[in-house]
């Protein structure tokens, strides 16, 4: 198959070594980078050194970069690697492509960048279908997409640990096209037409990773740790079933295993970004420290705003948000959770 991976960043540079190293499918993969200095240097060095220096790329991966037109006209598949700020801007470019096209974002998009129908943040498929709405218009093609989520650190996939990943999509033709690119004898991948409760569940996650930092940070204990990854799914499963998941799904992968994984992993950037938060560093000091993205940070407001307006109860995202902002310490975010009338556990 030939795949185009669109986004050099941790994530898609880990999925394009995984495709090109299964000398089995001898897959055609190209990585693409918006940066040309990167692409320059990730040719000449065979390693992306700023955000997976310790992987060496196979000899087969391709790095690309510029007008990506004629690189799109010939694949198989089209992956989209950027953050999920970029994922509107790329669909829009993709819009005559007529192969497979997946992202791999998790998050909502902010709420000033689009607000449709009274609604604030959108997740992938809901700006895709906002997009969709208004390709049928003017033209004949159906872009046809989907999303590849689940607990995984991008390093691990590089290495070729073992893995397990969602493929989701309504279109039964691009699960199996993500299947087939990118299922190997280290990466195996399961499709879903759950299209809402993956994507749920790779968000919200992201926040509630931030909020067990916090928990391990201020040294609560792992009864205290349990407790809160549990109320959290419970606060991720409420916000699914509201926007039409299955429940289901947060049993799976894509639900308690991605939960589990960056709540708790040495590796997650957006626990990281709690423990550092709890030792008292600000966030500009905490982020500035990561050097990649951590979602939980740029949509922790957004999952907020939509469960409010939903009328989903989602005390410990609200909790992170009020950290986030500095209107609320660590230790006092405890004090408030804990402060709560006690209630039936639903």
């Amino acid at each position: 198959m030939n795949i185009i991976v669109l986004g050099a960043g941790a994530w898609g540079t880990a999925l394009a070594i995984s495709a090109a190293s299964n000398a089995k499918a001898k897959h055609h993969v190209t990585l693409w980078s918006r940066d040309a200095a990167q692409a320059v240097a990730m040719q000449s060095q065979r390693c992306n050194t700023k955000y997976l220096p310790q992987v060496v790329f196979p000899d087969s991966l391709q790095i690309a970069s510029g007008d990506f037109s004629a690189l799109i006209r010939t694949a198989d598949v089209v992956i989209i690697g950027t953050p999920m700020s970029g994922l509107l801007g790329m669909l829009l470019q993709l819009a005559d492509v007529t192969c497979p096209v997946a992202w791999l974002c998790k998050g909502f998009e902010a709420a000033e960048n689009n607000k449709i129908d009274g609604k604030v943040g959108l997740l992938g498929h809901e700006i895709y279908a906002q997009i969709a709405t208004n390709q049928s218009k003017t033209t004949q093609n159906i872009l046809k997409t989907g999303i590849l989520s689940g607990p995984s650190f991008a390093l691990e996939v590089a290495k070729g640990q073992p893995t397990a990943l969602v493929a989701a999509s309504e279109f039964p033709e691009v699960r199996d096209a993500l299947i087939a690119t990118f299922h190997s004898p280290s990466l195996r991948v399961y499709g879903n037409d759950d299209v809402a409760g993956v994507e749920v569940g790779g968000a919200v996650k992201n926040v509630l990773a931030i909020a067990t930092g916090l928990c391990d940070g201020l040294q609560l204990g792992l009864n205290a740790r349990a407790a809160l990854i549990t109320r959290g799914l419970a606060e991720v499963t409420r916000l699914g079933l509201v926007l039409g998941a299955d429940i289901e799904t947060f049993m799976g992968l894509s639900g308690l295993g991605d939960l589990v994984l960056t709540a708790t992993g040495d590796l997650s950037r957006n626990r990281k970004v709690g423990l550092l938060l709890a030792q008292g560093k600000t966030l500009s000091e905490a982020v500035a420290s990561l050097g990649h993205v951590a979602e939980g940070v740029y949509c922790a407001r957004t999952v907020s705003q939509r469960a409010l307006s939903l009328g989903v109860d989602m005390p410990i995202t609200q909790c992170v948000v009020k950290v986030l902002d500095g209107t609320l310490s660590a230790k006092q975010a405890v004090g408030l959770l804990m402060g709560r009338d006690a209630t039936e556990e639903l």
